[in-house]
């Protein structure tokens, strides 16, 4: 079986982590230019890398979907640079989870593939999928919607030791950003983080810095650059999230109950 996700970040990875270690074979795909935050478990920093490792699933960037399939039976997890999913026509998968995590439906629908599965708000199933995974964080984080939508959108992050909002780090201005601190330092309330053309962007809390946006990423003023853990553990930098792998959790459920369901076993 074949799942083909869009999306590559935290999120996304870790869907793709309990699909492969499900025995589901996973293809990735990403914007050239990846924006995820929590880039040392986020497979999407294969892409600018080359290859990256996350929790020791290795995955290796590949240039179109022959490349993808050689990687697979290499038992590699393959990411190609294909915003626009061009790659799915070829790979047929048997599930296409869109994970892009964008608060609306970038184009995904639900013809894209046998089983389509929507993670966040923005789809609805029956209509542009067959199931949804909520991703806020509470009681119904990783619940599988087979009918209807995901909560509402907040712009409110989830609270992590006492702190929501003030956790994470936003671009001060439009431009290009540079980074000063790397991901799992520890940095203190004020401190600077890094810059966009020549402005600071600083934490408003102490903590380990948990994301941050990879040198030379072009950003919007006030578009989530950094996240700092209040936990001050720095291995949390290096394993998938709880919410990544409840959310994980509830994309394997989705894929492996609508296959049953197609196949009159459910």
């Amino acid at each position: 079986m074949l799942a083909l996700i869009r999306g590559a970040g935290d999120i996304a990875s870790g869907a793709a982590m309990r699909l492969w270690r499900c025995g589901i074979d996973v293809v990735m795909t990403d914007l050239a230019r990846p924006t995820a935050i929590r880039r040392t478990v986020a497979f999407s920093d294969a892409i600018v890398h080359g290859e990256t490792t996350v929790e020791g699933l290795r995955a290796v960037r590949a240039e179109n979907a022959a490349e993808a399939k050689k990687l697979l039976r290499e038992g590699v997890l393959p990411v190609l640079a294909d915003p626009e999913c061009a790659c799915r026509e070829e790979l047929a998968p048997d599930a296409l989870v869109d994970a892009i995590l964008a608060k609306r439906n970038l184009g995904t629908k639900i013809d894209d593939a046998p089983i389509v599965v929507g993670v966040g708000p923005g789809f609805t199933a029956g209509e542009d999928c067959h199931a949804v995974v909520e991703t806020m964080r509470g009681h119904t984080l990783g619940r599988v919607i087979y009918s209807g939508s995901a909560l509402p959108n907040t712009n409110i992050p989830g609270l992590i030791g006492g702190f929501a909002g003030e956790r994470v780090l936003r671009a001060p201005c439009d431009g290009i950003f540079t980074a000063v601190h790397r991901i799992g330092d520890t940095v203190e309330e004020g401190e600077t983080i890094g810059f966009v053309e020549g402005q600071p962007m600083k934490c408003t809390i102490s903590g380990v810095l948990r994301g941050v946006l990879d040198n030379g990423v072009s950003v919007k003023k006030g578009m989530k650059s950094g996240d700092v853990d209040p936990r001050c553990k720095p291995e949390y930098c290096t394993t998938i999230s709880d919410k990544a792998l409840a959310v994980g959790g509830g994309v394997v459920e989705a894929v492996l109950y609508l296959r049953a369901k197609q196949q009159g076993r459910r």
